[in-house]
């Protein structure tokens, strides 16, 4: 968990221009020299003795697990670096202990500092991260499941039966967790994609495949190594910025193949039937008034009838069942329940608990419980088209760009 305390941010460019403190003119032609926090050079850290960035001046851009002689002797500080600074109240990075706290401060500019009145004295070790959850855990949240005894044709990326998910962080890494609590770097650069989905092979070898757009609207096949990793992408095409929506959802149409759901900015959804080489055929609508809903989830058969169903969110947060009829089309609609808004991330993992009904996980966001992000719920399927009631699996999901 973060352990913060109330921060306070000042200039003294500012408290200087407001005549809190008195200058003297300087000849025509004449530098002014830095004082306070503005000492700091770019890309440091730095601690001062004094509490407005005044006073002797400690700097650093590497990792130190114990401050020497400057240990519990910072009372104030400003980050002019690009990553986070983890500010530690023990040596060695540690959180451990009813006295342990830390405190991540992100990168400032010129002329800011900041300081704690937790703090004050008592900062004995300093870390440098991409992301700020990193000051406590890894970048990768934790995710644990069991084998599924019937394989559920999609969210297993490495083939060992249980299911997988892939997380973006904050800085745009993709992670692969393939269920027993590790987490590998799938690679970098993923935030210049503006949406992901996956739901089984697309492209006809077995494995599963990730489908991706890009900012220009092109649309991108990943295609799986049965690994949790990707080959060379290939392009699908491009004009996909057209779409609200895509959602990778199974085979919906019945002939064995995985297809694409796509919802036009004008509420229209299209099903694109998968060829099973990684490309689709002509576009089938299926229907209008889809822009009532914000969220499509491939989920995999519910009913267990044999054929892939839908879930989609509708904008008063109500979660709606769409029964396949495995022709691409879908039966008269079911409410499951409302209360769905505050969910940022909803995935169709399969079986994540070892039995043979498809599951549902989500990530809350800020309204969740009066202000509770990051929570990884639980939802385990009925095998009847509902799920039990939510079981809270990670409070630990917090700062990251998506799961999927």
């Amino acid at each position: 968990m973060r352990k913060s305390f109330r921060r306070l941010a000042g200039s003294l460019a500012g408290i200087v221009a407001g005549g809190l403190l008195a200058t003297a003119a300087l000849p025509a032609g004449t530098a002014r020299a830095a004082t306070g926090a503005d000492r700091c050079p770019t890309g440091y850290f730095c601690g001062f003795t004094g509490t407005s960035g005044d006073g002797t001046m400690f700097k650093t851009k590497t990792n130190m697990p114990t401050l020497g002689t400057w240990d519990d002797r910072i009372r104030s500080y400003t980050n002019r670096g690009t990553t986070f600074a983890c500010l530690y109240t023990e040596p060695n990075y540690s959180v451990v202990g009813d006295d342990a706290y830390y405190w991540s401060e992100a990168p400032g500019g010129p002329g800011t500092y900041a300081w704690s009145t937790g703090f004050d004295r008592e900062i004995s070790s300093v870390k440098f991260v991409r992301t700020e959850r990193e000051c406590s855990q890894n970048a990768y949240p934790q995710w644990y499941s069991e084998p599924a005894p019937v394989p559920a044709g999609f969210s297993d990326l490495d083939g060992n039966g249980r299911s997988d998910l892939l997380v973006r962080d904050a800085v745009g890494r993709l992670w692969f967790l393939p269920g027993d609590g590790s987490g590998r770097l799938v690679g970098s650069g993923w935030n210049a994609l503006t949406a992901l989905t996956r739901h089984g092979d697309l492209s006809g070898d077995g494995r599963e495949d990730l489908l991706a757009r890009d900012k220009g609207g092109v649309l991108w096949l990943y295609p799986g190594r049965g690994n949790g990793t990707f080959g060379a992408r290939a392009s699908v095409g491009s004009g996909w910025n057209a779409m609200a929506e895509l959602r990778a959802a199974g085979d919906l149409s019945g002939d064995g193949r995985a297809d694409l759901l796509a919802r036009d900015r004008n509420g229209v959804l299209w099903l694109y039937p998968g060829r099973g080489n990684g490309t689709f055929a002509a576009r089938k609508s299926n229907g209008s008034g889809w822009h009532a809903m914000n969220r499509l989830v491939g989920t995999g058969d519910l009913t267990r009838d044999g054929r892939a169903d839908l879930l989609a969110r509708d904008t008063g947060g109500r979660m709606w069942l769409y029964p396949g009829r495995g022709t691409g089309t879908f039966a008269a609609r079911t409410l499951l329940g409302g209360g769905w808004g505050a969910m940022r991330d909803l995935v169709g993992v399969g079986s994540y608990d070892g039995d043979a009904t498809n599951d549902l996980v989500t990530v809350t966001d800020e309204s969740y419980r009066g202000g509770h992000p990051g929570w990884l719920l639980g939802y385990r399927g009925t095998g009847a088209g509902t799920f039990q009631r939510a079981a809270e699996l990670n409070g630990e999901w917090w700062s990251l760009n998506g799961a999927y």
